[in-house]
This record gives C-alpha cells, structure tokens and sequence, in this order.
C-alpha cells in the first residue's frame, strides 16, 4: 500500500490519495495507516501519460534504442503507455513481431507497451499486412500505421479503413504526398528558397488528410491524423468533425514550440518529418490543441544514434527525442499562456490518447476504484536541458540547453512507482 500525503489532483485542492492493489482505493484528508508514505508536497497530481507515437527501435535499432531504455524514457517524462510504432526491423507486419515488442514491453516493466502494427507488408504500400493475425495476437493490436511511409495509394487506404473498421482498430495516418515531397529538406517557403533547403510544402500534409477524412466518412471508419503541423490542417481537421467524420489527431511537442527559423542553423537535430513550421502554423496547432479540433500531443520520439543525426543536414535522418520534455512542453505551450488548464493536460495527454488506442484502463480518472495509474508534476521547477542527462540510448534532442518548466517527480505504473523523487525506480 501506498498513501501520497498532500498531492492536489488536477491541481486542484491538497488531498490524500492511499493506493492499495493496484488501485486507487482512498482519497482524503488526514489519512493514516501502515503504508509507504510519499509526501506529495501540493504536486499536481496527473493521470498518467499515453503516447500514441512512439519509436523504440528494437528489435534492428538498439544502438538508437531499446524498448527497455525508451520505457524509462518515458516512465520519466510521465508517461504509462506508450504506443511503439511498427518501422522496426523487421518491421512490425506480423504476429510475431508485435508480440516480441509487446513481451519485451513486460519485461522491462516500466510502461505499458502497445505495438502499433504496420499497415502494409514491409511499410512498401502495396499490400496489406497480417491486420487479423495483430489484433488477435498477445499484443492485441488496435492501431495500424505505416509512420515514415504515408499509404499513399487511395485504393489501399480505403481497403485499410474497411478491414481495421471491423477490427474496432484505426489506422493512424502519416500524412505525405510522396510525389510532392521528393527530395524534400525543411518547409516550403521564403526561408528555404534562401537556405537553397528544397522544401516540403504543407499542401503535401493537407492533400492527404483532406483525401483521407472523406475515405473515412465513405467508409464509416475510425482515422487517426499523425503529426499535424500546419494551419491547413487544423482548418481540414475542423471541417471534418464538423461533419461527423470519425477523425482524431495528434500533435507532436515540437510543433507546438519550434519553428522552421532554426533551419537557419543547418544543425540536423532540427530536421524532422513533417518539418518545423511557421510562426502562423504553431499559433493554429496551438489553437486547434486548446479547442479539441486536435486530440491529443504525441511524441514523435524518434531516437537516432550519432552517426545518423550528426551530419551534414541533407545526409541527416528526421527525427526528435520527446519522451521526457513532452509534459514541460505543453506546460510551457498551453498551460502557462492560459490555453489549457491541467484537466485539459489530462484530457489532451492521457484521457484521449488512451480511447483512441483502446486502452481500458489508461486515461482513467482519479477517482476511488480507478486504476493506479498517475503521475506527481512540480510545475514551478525549472531546469535546463541536458542530453547527456537523459535516459535515451540516443542523445538528439532539439531542447537541448532550454530551460523548460516541469519536473515529473513520480509516476506509477498500476499502483507501482517506476518513478520517485524524479529518478527511474529501476
């Protein structure tokens, strides 16, 4: 058992919260017992985090990273679950694959894992992957994406909806023209026709989503927006719910701070797919996060090892660590300026993000008889971002030397603490 003296959920009044069994089996004032005492210090208290997007690497990756060190990764940013995307390899297309990475998920112990599996046989987008063979597996698939590869081919993509739509599965959508982005180093714009960068045009994200949105309409199915970045799609995103279309998407924590103005450094840590945007964009995200049009923040973690990152930029491979700054992120994004509350954290980062991937006993509430599944924030600390510091195998992070607000001082894991006064428990 365990008693968190003094924690305030939501940020709301101080309470007690005592966890026996994995459960949340007391919320007070004053309570005493036998338990392990952690004095919650008016912490705000948090469901635990869920990723929707997450690249652990492993299994072909681990000089990147591992699903051991990811899930510590994460465990440390506040995270529960983790969504592992499926560009492994091998790629995650079959049974066998997404239950190796959900069996080593529950070895490490740390977060709950939950292979994403690829859409089509090796990420090629031409042929259906074994989506049954995943659901009904130990991992229990529910969600279906090609991330790094967008299922460009609308025939494909409409046969996806049908078959995962029977499933009660999405297909989670990385949105890329491929025929629009060919070559393409950093956003289209003035910026990159001055850096000589060839550009990636935000019509290339919204071509996608707009074809897409209608397809799931068509078809009655659940769609998933991967890593919106620009205004455009917000604007699509908007227009689709509206209509009733059964649409949900995610922005990353760098889309939400950075802008395409760092591009002008040529330092690769800054390269990511989709790239920084705009000024504009980020106020539309930012936006479009804080009225519900976007339903979650996912990470986008993508560790690379040194040799794929620190090059030159043309040679350099997209992608950004997030895990453990994502929470300081949006604390500093949304929270600070007034946009969300912590109850819409708590929507927009664990409640959400755990319907959208099925998870029942994720994204609960703090309540008596939930499942003991939070996280202790301190949001007046400050500290500045150090790589080197991280848990990460890989050390390519874009907030490196930022001060950014928040530290996790806790989280645990169905009543189990992964976490304490800021440390991964093991």
């Amino acid at each position: 058992m365990t008693l968190i003296r003094n924690v305030r959920p939501y940020g709301e009044d101080a309470v007690d919260i005592r966890i026996t069994d994995g459960r949340i089996a007391e919320i007070g004032h004053g309570l005493t017992g036998d338990d392990e005492v952690v004095d919650g210090g008016g912490l705000v208290a948090l469901p635990g985090l869920v990723d929707l997007h997450t690249h652990l690497r492993e299994p072909g990756r681990e000089d990147a990273e591992t699903v051991e060190t990811g899930s510590r990764a994460a465990a440390l940013g506040g995270y529960t679950a983790v969504h592992a995307m499926a560009n492994t390899d091998p790629v995650a297309d079959t049974a066998g694959v997404v239950e190796q990475v959900w069996r080593l998920g529950q070895e490490a112990g740390l977060v709950d894992v939950v292979p994403v599996g690829a859409v089509t046989v090796g990420l090629g987008g031409t042929q259906l992957a074994e989506l049954g063979a995943m659901a009904d597996s130990a991992a229990r698939v529910r969600v279906f994406s090609d991330d790094g590869h967008c299922v460009a081919d609308p025939a494909l993509m409409r046969r996806a909806l049908e078959y995962v739509k029977a499933l009660d599965g999405v297909v989670a959508q990385h949105a890329e023209e491929p025929r629009l982005t060919v070559g393409a180093q950093m956003n289209e714009g003035e910026r990159s026709a001055r850096l000589g960068l060839a550009g990636w045009p935000a019509a290339a994200e919204e071509a996608v989503i707009a074809r897409d949105v209608l397809l799931a309409q068509h078809v009655g199915a659940r769609l998933h927006v991967c890593h919106v970045s620009t205004a455009g799609s917000v604007d699509i995103l908007r227009w689709a719910k509206a209509r009733g279309v059964q649409v949900t998407a995610e922005v990353t924590p760098h889309h939400l701070l950075l802008t395409d103005a760092l591009a002008e450094t040529y330092d690769p840590v800054y390269k990511v797919n989709p790239p920084l945007r705009t000024d504009a964009d980020v106020a539309a995200l930012r936006a479009g996060l804080a009225d519900g049009t976007i339903d979650a923040v996912a990470t986008d973690h993508a560790p690379h090892a040194v040799e794929d990152k620190e090059s030159e930029w043309a040679a350099a491979r997209p992608g950004m660590l997030g895990l453990e700054q994502a929470l300081s992120i949006v604390v500093q994004t949304m929270v600070e300026p007034g946009l969300l509350d912590w109850r819409g954290v708590a929507d927009r980062m664990s409640v959400r993000p755990a319907a959208i991937g099925r998870l029942e006993t994720h994204g609960r509430p703090l309540a008596v008889g939930e499942p003991a599944n939070l996280l202790l924030l301190d949001p007046a600390h400050r500290a500045t971002v150090d790589p080197a510091a991280l848990a990460s195998r890989s050390r390519n992070s874009p907030y490196a030397g930022r001060e950014l607000p928040g530290r996790v001082v806790a989280t645990f894991l169905r009543g189990v603490a992964t976490v304490l006064d800021g440390k991964a428990v093991k």
